[in-house]
């Protein structure tokens, strides 16, 4: 990337947040019943050699709106009407991008998986937010992620670079003259090699999976910012729950819409058994990223913030709340 950037629904009804939070613990609410073996991280990672580091933070948030909920659950549809309801629910896609901006998706494609599977997000769910974006007149949609296994398997496998293509997309694979030595300015990351896609974009949205992870109980909005690094990973594991926060204070992102269309139940981050899989037609998605982890961790593992440190840590960094029930919350039902 070297160029310089400039910078719809049928109405279904929407239950209050008491129902809502019933409905959630009756659907979603399931324990975590079995440890990973490990976690492994790329060989075909990499980290280049620059003699500094730039200083930046990168903010793409947009400013709030009483008008419109925090935070959005939709359920019981397929992953295009699902993200499309989200977003409708959320204000539109228009409060969140606008003519010219440069728009990057970071999905999880970090795995030599096929949708089924559901290690990576659903290849549908991508093509409709990129659907969206252009049609809010966004200049450039990129679709990108630096992957764990192969990235080219993992692209294609995952469905998700045909998707983002045909829905209008550029889909960027990550390629070590693509990288920038960054300063995180975090407690444990410092300076590391960030994707240079996600240093010059003008909004990002983080489009992750809901998944079991053997270190941190489950991978979900904020675990999906590892992706845009290049470097040794597996050294963040040392000190995971910090380096979450390091992230997810250093990559603000638009918005956040969490695929719980197939969550992963057991044995994450990779997963590979259709065991493991469970179907929960379901999209979470809102601006407030801690928000969004501890309400996915409680519904689908029975994990409280107390049980997951990163979300506790992060909202004391005053980058979200891990009260998610005292949040303007929206539920909605499709179907």
């Amino acid at each position: 990337m070297t160029e310089e950037t400039d910078r719809k629904l049928l109405e279904v009804p929407s239950l209050t947040r008491r129902e809502a939070m019933l409905q959630l613990l009756r659907v979603g609410g399931v324990a975590a019943g079995a440890t990973g073996l490990g976690v492994w991280l790329s060989e075909h990672s990499f980290r280049p050699i620059v003699p500094k580091g730039e200083q930046a933070k990168r903010d793409h948030r947009i400013a709030a709106n009483p008008q419109f909920p925090h935070l959005t659950v939709v359920q019981g549809g397929e992953p295009a009407a699902l993200v499309a309801r989200a977003l409708f629910d959320l204000g539109g896609i228009s409060r969140f991008v606008g003519r010219k901006d440069v728009v990057v998706i970071k999905p999880n494609i970090a795995w030599d998986r096929t949708p089924e599977q559901a290690a990576n997000t659903n290849p549908e769910a991508v093509a409709e937010l990129v659907r969206q974006c252009l049609q809010a007149g966004a200049k450039r949609v990129i679709v990108t992620d630096v992957s764990c296994n192969e990235p080219r398997r993992c692209f294609h496998r995952s469905g998700i670079q045909d998707a983002a293509h045909a829905a209008g997309a550029e889909v960027i694979l990550p390629d070590p003259a693509l990288f920038r030595e960054v300063d995180i300015g975090g407690v444990v990351l410092k300076t590391w090699p960030v994707f240079t896609p996600f240093l010059e974009a003008d909004k990002i949205f983080n489009m992750p999976i809901a998944k079991h992870h053997v270190l941190t109980g489950a991978t979900l909005g904020m675990k999906n910012w590892y992706g845009i690094l290049g470097g040794e990973r597996n050294r963040l594991h040392q000190q995971i729950h910090q380096s979450l926060v390091d992230l997810a204070n250093f990559m603000l992102p638009t918005l956040t819409i969490l695929d719980c269309y197939r969550i992963l139940l057991r044995n994450g981050p990779t997963g590979g058994n259709l065991e493991d899989v469970a179907t929960k037609k379901t999209v979470v998605a809102g601006t407030d990223p801690v928000a969004i982890d501890a309400y996915a961790a409680k519904a689908y593992w029975n994990l409280d913030p107390e049980h997951m440190p990163y979300l506790q840590m992060a909202a004391a960094r005053g980058l979200g709340t891990v009260e998610f029930d005292n949040l303007g919350l929206k539920v909605s039902q499709l179907g």
